[in-house]
Order: structure tokens, then C-alpha cells, then sequence
């Protein structure tokens, strides 16, 4: 038991390796559903399986909007100082 405890916590010393390939941006969308759904279930008032939902989708969709946009942006002022 003392051993498996151990590489548990070892495996926590090494970073994770994560690429920079296109596909590796596919991590950012679980990641920004636990977002959204954690920030809505700390701000919504009255919590309805509808408009919880509604409200958690809402967030996401505006959030990776915003995060589309900007990387954009920044790869057009990229391409324009680099040449």
C-alpha cells in the first residue's frame, strides 16, 4: 500500500507532456465545460435543470468565442511582426 502511495505521489513531480499541435487544444474543452458549470452553479440563484443548463452553455459558448477571437488576433500580430 505504502508503495502504490508512492507513485501516486511521484507521478505528480513530472509534468504532463502536452503538445502544441491543434489537437492538443482539444483539451481546453472539458476543461472550459468545468468551468462554465462550476462558475453558474456558484452564481445562479435558484438552480433549474433548464435554465442551469441554458445559463452553463451560454458561459461556454462565449467563453471559447472569446478564446477563438483572441488567438486570432494574436496569430495575425504574430504573422505581421515576424513577417
Amino acid at each position: 500500500m505504502l508503495a502504490l502511495a508512492a507513485i501516486v505521489m511521484a507521478e505528480f513531480t513530472i509534468p504532463e507532456e502536452i503538445g502544441t499541435n491543434p489537437r492538443s487544444l482539444l483539451l481546453l474543452i472539458p476543461l472550459l465545460v468545468s468551468i462554465a458549470v462550476i462558475y453558474k452553479a456558484t452564481k445562479v440563484s435558484r438552480v433549474s435543470a433548464g435554465n442551469f443548463l441554458k445559463e452553463s452553455a451560454l458561459l461556454f459558448g462565449s467563453i471559447l468565442v472569446f478564446m477563438v477571437i483572441t488567438a486570432l488576433a494574436l496569430m495575425a500580430v504574430a504573422r505581421f511582426v515576424v513577417g
